[in-house]
């Protein structure tokens, strides 16, 4: 399974609370996976040069048609001001009719928590996963 490490891309942040959110994205057809991940890497470059991430990190799983996502923020507001500019807007549009199921959670560690290993980001995931099929 191939994981892109985590990169911190500006200096640690070292106290206080960060925003976490780790995602599970999962293709419809094996054949939206070539296209999903070329759109992911645009998506990989704009996060790490985008104001007030702390820490990224990618996951795929392309024969099962799954990625992952993993980051840290300074606040909500740098997630949300990401979110909505683009590419990635563009992108998380335009890819909405080969999504299948997409999982999304959210947490505020404290900075010296960082990085979050993927054992714990996949943990928190599939609970959620569990918890909205209920």
């Amino acid at each position: 399974m191939p994981t892109i490490p985590w990169l911190p891309p500006k200096p640690r942040v070292t106290g206080g609370e960060v925003v976490v959110m780790a995602s599970k994205l999962e293709v419809k057809s094996l054949l939206n996976v070539p296209n999903f991940f070329l759109q992911s890497m645009i998506i990989w470059r704009q996060v790490r040069k985008s104001p007030g991430v702390v820490g990224v990190s990618l996951r795929a799983q392309p024969l099962r048609g799954t990625f992952w996502t993993l980051s840290a923020w300074e606040n909500q507001s740098a997630l949300n001001d990401f979110s909505r500019s683009d590419p990635h807007a563009r992108i998380v549009a335009g890819i909405r009719r080969v999504m299948k199921n997409s999982v999304f959670v959210f947490w505020s560690p404290d900075a010296s928590e960082l990085p979050i290993d993927w054992a714990e980001a996949t943990r928190r995931v599939t609970e959620q996963e569990r918890s909205t099929k209920d």
